[in-house]
């Protein structure tokens, strides 16, 4: 902590101690309320409604209301909300991030601020990462809320339009962030007023708000169909790539290559830059291209296909690795696994080609690439919310992504108990081989003394090679990933008992509480294991987090050697080389304060790069954003209604004037206006009678004029064949949506 911190007290302690007078007055209906009966305390809701309606605020009346939610929470679910809570739910309700350990019961807090603004009748949102969590967390806390007279609903990815409606309908709906931008796009593709099922962005409750709005920001949401391209050349690139040989280094100039004016010798078809994840061809490569496909010039601009679909057949054989970003299914689809969470996302699909390169290396069928109907950014759609806000375990490192692009600001709240976990320094090791050994040794050794280890890994990969080790052992385990996720929850929860040793791809089953046993407890609480670090320092603290709940025992170490991913890309190469020329005998642990530096910087490296690439995509769809608040609404009018009447008369006459504009010139030589070219354009959209030279029209604006006149008799007369108006109104809604939608798609998919 800097001097001013200490001197000033960091912002946290500032917000802190402005809330803790609210707080006090809570602690001081302690009593009041715990003397009610139940019906005195079921009343409180109609009451607080009344009083909202008579111009109180919700400000007024939350220290009533978060007393009530209190009184509940200790008859219906035998829990009482703990001081710190309450300034938890004060946060939330203030439409910022509270920072909140793990196990310190973020579920209950979100009762307080979820029931607080349930009273306008508007609906809250609470958003969570899976489907399990949003109705484990609907069902249990939902108790709560209907003892109150609140209705609670819950949407999961198979629920029908008709449950979705409903569900929103209700005052407090539990959804995934997944599902609600989902349900977004598709409402705002409806055709009729019936489809919609949502009834507006009021107020949401992000639960691991640093995962849905940081770690899945990178990936738009995207509805897309079938598009018309064929899928051959995938397969062709493919073909060539796996006879392209790969050439060392990564084709980027040192420094001193570039000072020295110095061209590196390319060997090899390609050369690979993992660290900014890019593939670039060789000119041996370019000459073997243009031999494959008999082109003249690669570089030509017709070949731009192929010069992309070939770039995406190598990036999916050198840059895209099976059980790590993606799984195979056994029906023999593609499925991505996010890379934070371990966990797979059905229905998502790598974006620009890069899915149907992965099939055809794979050897699956190759979908046809997609046609985008409708796309939006996690950035962008939450910030349509009036108010927002989040909880999370870790956010303090990302605060200023918070602050800048969704404009809120974190809360750091302190633990219940004080926090025994002891996180001890890392572990390094010369070769990954020196380091998996090690790992398999510190897990016999707690299992021996009956202590409870969590292991946590990055990819499937390593998961299931450690699995085997310990086999070997004779350790008996529960592994945890991507291909297993059904049996998350109930081995996560397993995973505190005396002698459990877990094997957890990152952050499978988060949001679950890892509870010790006395004999755990006794033998030291849970041990965590990191087996890498991860790209960013908030994934690691979440990893950390899993133990040491409620002031319980435990202690976390990383693992780490010279060969990981992130050593590797982002280590220096003269440190490297430093502890390589120390000749540190095998299997012996590397200790020095340069290496620990080393891996927060290259952290660090990686967590700016990485908000740079979230910057940038919200940055491209902020434009988009613009036309899409446009067109949107515009739809919106339609779909509710709104005549279309005078709409549809101003088009066909902007329509007329457009086309005498575009073909008629010569303001009063008659004999030169171009009525064939007129009519061409004219009468396939507005069948009326040819146009021929008439005296009585002398200048263009008198044509323009007759021209009008008769397009508007022609639709009044259109409009007469229909026994009600109405009937016409509902034809012209339903094909300007169509024509809006097809113009919207065609422009998103350019």
């Amino acid at each position: 902590m800097g001097f001013v911190q200490k001197l000033f007290g960091t912002h946290s302690e500032h917000e802190l101690k402005r809330i803790t007078p609210i707080v006090d007055k809570i602690e001081a209906l302690h009593d009041e309320y715990d003397a009610l009966s139940d019906e005195q305390l079921k009343a409180k809701t109609q009451e607080f409604k009344a009083r909202l309606a008579k111009g109180e605020t919700l400000d007024d009346i939350l220290p009533e209301a978060f007393a009530t939610v209190r009184a509940a929470g200790k008859r219906v679910l035998g829990m009482e909300h703990y001081r710190v809570q309450l300034i938890g739910g004060i946060i939330l309700h203030q439409g910022r991030i509270a920072e909140m350990r793990t196990g310190e019961g973020k579920t209950l807090v979100s009762t307080l601020p979820a029931y607080l603004n349930s009273l306008t009748g508007e609906g809250v949102m609470i958003v969570t990462v899976n489907d399990y969590l949003a109705k484990r967390d609907a069902e249990w806390m939902g108790q709560l809320h209907e003892f109150l007279g609140v209705s609670v609903g819950i949407v999961l990815h198979d629920s029908t339009q008709d449950e979705r409606r409903a569900a929103y309908a209700c005052d407090i709906t539990y959804v995934t962030n997944n599902e609600l931008g989902f349900d977004y796009l598709r409402d705002n593709m409806a055709i009729y007023k019936e489809q919609l099922v949502l009834r507006g962005l009021k107020y949401a409750v992000i639960d691991e708000v640093d995962s849905v709005l940081i770690d899945e920001a990178r990936t738009p949401l995207i509805i897309s169909g079938q598009g018309s391209k064929s899928t051959k050349l995938y397969e062709a690139c493919d073909v060539l790539a796996r006879q392209m040989e790969r050439g060392t280094g990564d084709g980027e100039l040192s420094k001193m290559d570039a000072l020295m004016g110095e061209m590196k010798e390319e060997d090899g078809d390609f050369l690979v830059n993992e660290k900014d994840k890019i593939v670039n061809l060789t000119a041996n490569g370019v000459a073997k291209v243009e031999k494959f496909f008999h082109l003249e010039n690669y570089a030509d601009p017709e070949n731009l296909e192929i010069q992309h679909n070939i770039i995406l057949a190598l990036r999916a054989h050198n840059l895209m690795h099976r059980d790590k970003d993606y799984v195979v299914s056994e029906d023999g689809q593609i499925l991505i696994v996010d890379e934070f969470t371990g966990r797979i996302m059905p229905g998502r699909r790598f974006s620009d080609g890069l899915h149907q390169a992965i099939e055809a290396k794979e050897h699956v069928k190759v979908q046809q690439e997609s046609k985008t109907y409708a796309t939006i950014t996690f950035q962008n759609f939450f910030n349509k919310f009036e108010k927002k806000a989040g909880m999370t375990g870790t956010a303090l490192t990302e605060e200023r992504e918070f602050r800048e692009i969704y404009n809120m600001d974190v809360v750091e709240i302190p633990t219940n108990k004080p926090v025994a976990r002891v996180d001890l320094e890392d572990a390094v090791y010369k070769t990954k081989k020196e380091k998996f050994n090690a790992v398999v040794d510190s897990v016999i050794e707690s299992y021996q003394k009956g202590q409870p280890v969590l292991v946590g890994t990055i990819t499937i990969d390593t998961s299931e090679m450690l699995s085997e080790m310990l086999k070997k052992k004779g350790i008996p385990h529960n592994v945890l990933n991507a291909k297993y996720h059904e049996l998350e929850a109930q081995i996560v929860a397993e995973a505190g008992r005396h002698k459990a040793v877990t094997i957890a791809t990152n952050m499978a089953g988060r949001g679950t509480d890892i509870k010790l046993d006395d004999e755990a407890r006794a033998a030291g609480g849970l041990k965590i294991i990191g087996t890498e670090r991860h790209e960013s320092r908030r994934i690691d603290n979440q990893l950390r987090g899993r133990s040491g709940r409620q002031g319980d025992p435990g202690e976390s170490r990383f693992y780490i050697s010279l060969e990981d991913d992130l050593m590797r890309l982002f280590g220096s190469e003269k440190l490297m080389g430093m502890f390589n020329a120390m000749g540190v005998p095998e299997g012996e642990q590397i200790e020095h304060k340069m290496l620990s530096n080393a891996i927060e910087k290259a952290q660090k490296k990686i967590e700016t790069n990485n908000y740079g690439i979230r910057r940038n995509l919200l940055e491209y769809d902020q434009v988009m954003n613009e036309q899409r608040e446009i067109i949107y609404g515009e739809r919106m009018k339609v779909l509710n209604g709104e005549s279309m009447r005078s709409s549809i008369i101003k088009m066909t006459t902007d329509f007329v004037e457009k086309a005498v504009d575009l073909n008629i010139s010569g303001e009063h030589n008659q004999e030169e206006w171009d009525y064939k070219s007129l009519n061409e354009m004219l009468l396939p959209v507005i069948p009326i009678e040819p146009v021929k030279s008439d005296a009585s029209v002398k200048t263009i604006d008198e044509l323009k004029h007759v021209l009008k006149e008769r397009a508007i008799k022609l639709y009044e007369s259109k409009e007469a064949e229909f026994p009600e108006a109405e009937q016409l109104r509902e034809v012209e809604r339903v094909i300007l949506l169509k024509v809006i939608d097809a113009r919207w798609m065609d422009h998103i998919d350019d």
